[in-house]
C-alpha cells in the first residue's frame, strides 16, 4: 500500500469535479514514454523458529529497514502516538514499504523494459537476503501465510493501518486476513489516452482471472489445505464489496475518466492525512468532503493529494490512478515476479497484441466474467470460461499473444534476447497443466507427509 510522505508544497484545493477527472488525464503519455512499475511483497520470518518478527524486537522489521540503508536507501519516517518510526525507504530502485503485518514490499521504479525490471528485482532480493543473513531472517514467496493465525502476527506502526484494522470487520469477514496474511505481485502500466486506458482496463479486467490462476500460490491456512488454490484471491470476495471486484461499468459504452471518478467518489473513505497524522474518516463520503461537509474536518475541502490518497483505498481487480494497476496475482519467486509484468506488457503495450486480446474477450458477458472470477480461487485453470470450456483452453493462446507483443517491442538485452523469455515460467505452468498451488498440494500429500513447514525450504527466496 502507498506510504505517505510529507512534502513542502501545499497541494491545490479541489474546487471542481473537473480537477478530479483531469487527475487521470495527467497520466496520459505517448508510447515512447510508457514505463513498467513492478511491486512485489514477501513474508518475513525468523530463521530460528519461523515466527513473524515484530517491528521493535531485536533483529525485527525496524532493524531490517535500518540494515537496508547500507545499500543507499533513505529512511522515511512517520510520527505517531508512540513516537517517530522509520516505516519505509526511498532509493534509486523505487521504494521499500511495509504491509500491515510486516510484509516487505518493493514498489519498483518506472522502467523502460523488462530486462531492467528483472534486474531491479534481482538487486532487491539480493539485498534483502544479505540483510536477512545478518539478522537471522528469511523471506517467503507465497500468496498467503501457510501456517500463521491472525493473532500470531505483529502490526506495523503506520497510522492508516490502525484505521483500516478498526474498519475492516464492519464491512466484511476477511479484511483482516487481507491486511495481515497475504502477499501479492502487481504491475503498473501507462496509457496514451482515455480510449487507450479504457481498452487496456477492459482487457486487464477480463483476463485478470488468468493471472490469478497462473500465479495461484496460497492453498494453505494455519497449516492445512484450505480448499482453494488462491486463497488470497478468495479473501477479496468478502473484504469490502464497496471497494473491490470486477467493476462491470468498465465494459459499458462510454466508459472513461468521468465514470471512474463517479465510482471512486462512491468508495467510502478511510482517512485524511493532516499535519503528519491520519484523521479517521472511515465510512465517510468523499462527496461530502468536496462540499466541505466532512464531519471530522468541518468546513475544510480536500486537496488533490487527498484525492490521490483516496484513490489508493479502492481495491478492484484493476485500479486506475495516473496509471493502471494489475492486481490479481499471488506472491511468488523471482521468476514469477519477472513473469507478471511480461504477461501484461506483452498484452497491453503492443497495438496488435491488445487488439488480439480484446477480440478474445469482447463477447464475454458480465455474468460470464463474474463466474470466471468467482471460480478461479478454487479451480484455477479449470474455472469455467464464458460461453463454455475452461480457462486452461485459452491460457496458451493468451501467452502466445503476449509473446508476440513482447517480440514486436524488440527490447533486447546485451545478449540480443528480447523480453519474451520472461514468459517461460508461465509457459511451463501451462505445459505442465498444474498451477503452483497444485504442485504445493502434491508435495504436501506426498513428500512432505502432511507437514506444511516444509514449504519454508522450498518457497523461500
Amino acid at each position: 500500500m502507498t506510504t505517505k510522505t510529507e512534502t513542502d508544497a501545499r497541494s491545490p484545493v479541489i474546487e471542481s469535479r473537473d480537477q478530479l477527472i483531469e487527475s487521470f488525464a495527467r497520466g496520459e503519455k505517448p508510447a515512447e514514454r510508457w514505463r513498467i512499475g513492478t511491486e512485489h511483497e514477501k513474508f518475513v520470518y525468523a530463521l530460528a523458529d519461523r515466527h513473524a518478527p515484530s517491528y521493535d524486537e531485536p533483529g525485527g522489521i525496524r532493524d531490517l529497514l535500518a540494515d537496508m540503508e547500507r545499500y543507499g536507501w533513505r529512511p522515511v519516517e512517520e510520527t505517531g502516538p508512540d513516537g517517530t518510526n522509520v516505516i519505509a525507504l526511498d532509493g534509486a530502485d523505487g521504494s521499500v514499504s511495509l504491509e500491515p503485518a510486516g510484509q516487505f514490499e518493493l514498489s519498483g521504479a518506472p522502467l523502460a523494459d523488462l530486462h531492467q525490471t528483472c534486474g531491479e528485482t534481482g538487486r532487491h532480493l539480493e539485498q534483502v537476503k544479505a540483510a536477512g543473513g545478518r539478522l537471522g531472517l528469511g523471506f517467503l514467496g507465497m500468496g498467503m501465510w501457510p501456517d500463521k493465525r491472525r493473532d500470531e502476527l505483529p502490526v506495523m506502526p503506520k497510522g492508516r493501518y490502525d484505521i483500516m484494522r478498526r474498519h475492516m470487520p464492519r464491512v466484511g469477514t476477511m479484511g483482516l486476513d487481507m491486511m495481515l496474511r497475504t502477499c501479492t505481485i502487481q504491475v503498473n502500466l501507462d496509457y496514451a489516452s482515455e480510449a487507450d486506458m479504457a481498452r487496456k482496463f477492459r482487457v486487464g479486467l477480463a483476463l485478470q482471472p488468468l493471472a490469478t490462476a497462473l500465479f495461484a500460490a496460497s492453498p494453505f491456512t494455519e497449516g492445512r489445505p484450505n480448499g482453494m488454490l488462491s486463497y488470497r484471491s478468495h479473501i477479496w470476495s468478502d473484504t469490502d464489496p464497496q471497494r473491490t471486484g470486477m467493476l462491470p461499468f468498465v465494459f459499458e459504452d462510454g466508459f472513461g475518466y468521468d465514470r471512474y471518478t463517479d465510482y471512486a467518489l462512491d468508495v467510502p473513505m478511510y482517512f485524511v492525512h493532516r499535519e503528519g497524522r491520519y484523521v479517521d474518516a472511515a465510512g465517510l463520503s468523499f462527496r461530502d468532503f468536496l462540499r466541505g461537509e466532512l464531519p471530522v474536518l468541518p468546513g475544510e475541502k480536500p486537496t488533490l493529494d487527498d484525492w490521490t490518497d483516496h484513490l489508493s483505498t479502492a481495491f478492484p481487480e484493476v485500479r486506475l490512478k495516473t496509471f493502471l494497476e494489475m492486481r490479481g496475482a499471488d506472491g511468488g519467486p523471482w521468476s514469477r515476479i519477472c513473469a507478471l509484468p511480461a504477461l501484461w506488457v506483452g498484452l497491453l503495450y503492443d497495438g496488435g497484441a491488445l487488439d488480439a486480446a480484446w477480440d478474445m474477450v469482447k463477447d464475454w458477458s458480465l455474468e460470464g466474467r463474474q463466474a470466471l472470477r468467482d471460480g478461479v480461487p478454487r479451480l484455477a485453470l479449470d474455472a469455467p470460461l464464458p460461453g463454455g470450456g475452461k480457462l486452461r483452453d485459452i491460457a496458451g493462446a493468451v501467452l502466445d499473444i503476449a509473446s508476440a507483443g513482447l517480440a514486436a517491442r524488440a527490447r533486447t538485452d546485451a545478449a540480443g534476447s528480447d523480453e519474451s523469455g520472461f514468459l517461460d515460467p508461465l509457459r511451463e505452468i501451462v505445459r505442465r497443466g498444474t498451477v503452483p498451488a497444485e504442485v504445493m498440494l502434491e508435495r504436501y500429500h506426498g513428500a512432505w507427509g502432511g507437514d506444511v513447514s516444509r514449504i519454508y525450504d522450498e518457497a523461500s527466496f
